[in-house]
């Protein structure tokens, strides 16, 4: 009876059927802003690598001095065997550069959210999300007995609507991505700050994923590019993106960094990150605080690429940042022009529901601090000429 109804889920085969099928690519060696794929180069602008430090010798030499340190693994919890003094100097390092009191650090940035947002709350307590917010907030937001509600997308009224509904001595959990990471633009910080103090027990939580890195001074993210990070209480970052590695953590003050670290299961109950992935995401945080011209390239190459695409005649919303949503408005015609780019040699990322609204289904469109406008150049001719054939731009 399960396979059956399974069995009626086709789409990724009607797409392969049809040679368009966009997942699961291989790679064939570092990531960069070219990468090999099927024995030849391809321009990569579908990474969330902002910082081009993935292929960085010393993060790797970090990660291969703590994998002969360390061993390959913890085999364990950090709760139990599985904290290492470099864990600790990393969040350490982390509560510092964020402005936090303290971090924790977690396997994944997805058990950051789908850990800690349960964990903080009770059947008394209300959790308030936008609507266009990160999976891992949607599952952390299922997975707790707080009541739910969510706003329409940056929309301040609703969630002003959504406050009102609740009573004033519940705990009110605004849970917001900093930088929206399909759609590329920042949540509307300074106005949920100043609802906040509107509002009775209202606590903010930011998801720094595409931020870190790449806004803020030294790339600390949203909540300081706004100057809000002491207004903001917990900051969550992740190690996938601009620290080149993998894992995430959350920071906050004391008090709450404490509950989490016994009470957070997706870290009790996780193995601890890997020796490797720790040290190179320490050894990517020390770049980037060293090597400010590293951000600067990043947002040169960005703004000429906004530029570029909005000369080309294409809808790319209402995006800020490194991420840049070129949209199609057609499931089929989006699985068709990115594939289309990959003959072109120009890898990008087909975005579809549950990522986005039916209605705005697009490809996205990513920068690293070491793409040159050359590369940017190349990739804009080849998806203006696919765009155009296809009909979705004039």
């Amino acid at each position: 009876m399960l396979n059956d109804r399974l069995a009626k889920y086709d789409l990724p085969q009607q797409m392969m059927e049809k040679g368009v099928y966009p997942y699961f690519r291989e790679i064939e060696g570092k990531q960069g802003t070219e990468v090999e794929m099927e024995g030849k180069p391809v321009l990569m602008f579908g990474s969330n690598a902002y910082t081009g430090l993935t292929g960085d010798e010393r993060v790797i030499e970090a990660g291969v001095k703590a994998l002969r340190k360390y061993g390959s693994g913890c085999a364990g919890s950090r709760f139990l065997n599985g904290t290492l003094d470099l864990h600790v100097q990393l969040e350490k390092e982390l509560a510092e550069f964020i402005g936090k009191d303290e971090a924790l650090c977690f396997s994944t940035g997805f058990s950051v959210n789908s850990g800690v947002i349960p964990a903080l709350l009770t059947r008394n307590d209300f959790i308030i999300c936008d609507d266009r917010d990160h999976a891992s907030i949607v599952d952390g937001r299922r997975l707790s007995f707080a009541k739910a509600l969510h706003f329409k997308h940056n929309d301040m009224a609703d969630l002003e609507r959504c406050l009102r509904r609740c009573p004033k001595m519940a705990v009110k959990l605004i849970v917001v991505d900093g930088v929206f990471s399909m759609e590329g633009d920042l949540a509307k910080l300074p106005e949920i700050v100043a609802l906040k103090h509107k509002y009775d027990n209202v606590v903010i939580m930011v998801d720094e994923a595409h931020g870190l890195g790449v806004f803020g001074r030294q790339g600390r993210g949203v909540c300081d590019h706004f100057h809000l990070t002491d207004e903001v209480d917990l900051i969550m970052g992740t190690f996938s993106k601009s620290l080149a590695s993998i894992g995430g953590f959350i920071a906050a003050d004391k008090v709450i960094i404490n509950f989490l670290r016994h009470n957070a299961r997706t870290y009790i109950f996780s193995a601890s990150d890997t020796p490797a992935a720790t040290a190179s995401a320490l050894e990517a945080l020390h770049i980037i605080q060293n090597e400010p011209e590293r951000i600067h390239a990043l947002w040169d190459v960005t703004n000429y690429a906004l530029a570029k695409f909005r000369e080309a005649g294409f809808e790319i919303g209402e995006t800020e940042s490194p991420i840049i949503p070129l949209y199609v408005r057609n499931l089929e015609k989006t699985f068709i022009v990115t594939k289309r780019a990959f003959d072109e040699g120009v890898f990008i990322n087909a975005v579809i529901p549950p990522a986005c609204a039916p209605s705005d289904t697009l490809v996205r469109f990513a920068l690293m601090a070491n793409h040159s406008r050359e590369q940017v150049d190349r990739a804009v001719a080849a998806l203006t000429k696919v765009f155009k054939e296809e009909g979705i731009i004039a």
